[in-house]
C-alpha cells in the first residue's frame, strides 16, 4: 500500500510541476514530422499480461518495425529531437499515466517487450513478472550508457542479451528480494545522481548491494570498470545466442 501511495505521489506531482515542460517537448517532436509526439508500445506486464507503455517518442515513425528492439548510439531511427530528450531520460516520464492506470510504479524492472525479451526468460528471471515494472531501477542507473555499449553491435538484440541482460535481470532480481520504500527512495536519489555524476551514482548502488549482501561478481559489474563480456543469465547454464533468431 505505501509503494502505491508513494508511486501515485510522485505522478501526480510530476504532471502537475512538470506538466508545461512535457507539453512542451511533446509539442517539439510533432514539430519535426507533425506526426504523433506519444509512442505507444506494448510491453510485458506484472503476471506476464501485456500493457501499453507511453513515452514521449524519439524515433521516427515506423522505427518499431524493423524488428530492432535495441538502440545503439547513433542509431539513424533516432531523431534530432529524440537525441536530446533520450540523453536527458525526460522521454520516460509520460510512463507517469501508466503509473496513475496501475500498469508501472516509478521503481521496478524496466518493462520488457516479449520478441528477444521475455520471451527469452529463464524459470528464474520470470520472478521479474512478480512486480509492476518500474520508470526506473538500478540496472537504468549502472547502464545509462546502453546505447553506446551497443552502438557497434553488428546485431544490437543480441548484444543486449548477452552482455546487459545477464547483470539487469540480476539486479531486477535483487530489488525484488529487498523491495521496500525506503530502497524505492534511495534508487530514485541515485537515478537523479546519475544525471550528474554517473561515478558517484555508481558508487552509490555498489554501496547499496554491499550493504545487502549482494553477489561479489554483480558487485564488480556495477562498478563498470571494465569491459562488459557475454555473460550467463540467471537461472541459465549456456550464454544466449542466434538460435532464438531463428525459431521465430
Amino acid at each position: 500500500m505505501a509503494k502505491r501511495l508513494f508511486d501515485l505521489a510522485f505522478a501526480v506531482t510530476f504532471l502537475t510541476v512538470l506538466g508545461p515542460l512535457l507539453a512542451a517537448a511533446l509539442f517539439a517532436v510533432w514539430l519535426q514530422d507533425r506526426r504523433s509526439p506519444i509512442y505507444a508500445a506494448r510491453r510485458v506486464a506484472r503476471g506476464n499480461g501485456d500493457f501499453t507503455m507511453y513515452k514521449i517518442r524519439s524515433m521516427r515513425v515506423g522505427a518499431d518495425k524493423t524488428g530492432v528492439n535495441s538502440t545503439g548510439e547513433g542509431d539513424s531511427r533516432v531523431t534530432r529531437v529524440g537525441r536530446l530528450i533520450r540523453r536527458t531520460k525526460f522521454d520516460e516520464f509520460l510512463q507517469c499515466v501508466n503509473i496513475l492506470k496501475g500498469d508501472m510504479s516509478v521503481v521496478g524492472p524496466r518493462p520488457n517487450t516479449r520478441a528477444w525479451g521475455v520471451d527469452l526468460y529463464t524459470a528464474e528471471e520470470m520472478r521479474l513478472l512478480s512486480v509492476r515494472p518500474g520508470i526506473t531501477d538500478l540496472a537504468s542507473i549502472v547502464f545509462s550508457d546502453e546505447a553506446a555499449i551497443l552502438k557497434d553491435a553488428d546485431h544490437p538484440d543480441l548484444a543486449y542479451n548477452q552482455l546487459i541482460r545477464p547483470w539487469k535481470s540480476r539486479l531486477g532480481l535483487f530489488y525484488i528480494d529487498h523491495m521496500s520504500l525506503a530502497l524505492d527512495l534511495r534508487v530514485c536519489l541515485l537515478t537523479l545522481s546519475a544525471l550528474i555524476n554517473k561515478r558517484s551514482a555508481l558508487d552509490g548502488v555498489v554501496a547499496l548491494l554491499e550493504r545487502h549482501g549482494a553477489d561479489s561478481d554483480l558487485i564488480r559489474v556495477c562498478r563498470r570498470e571494465s569491459t562488459l563480456v557475454p555473460s550467463v543469465p540467471p537461472g541459465s547454464a549456456e550464454v544466449p545466442s542466434m538460435t532464438y533468431e531463428a525459431t521465430t
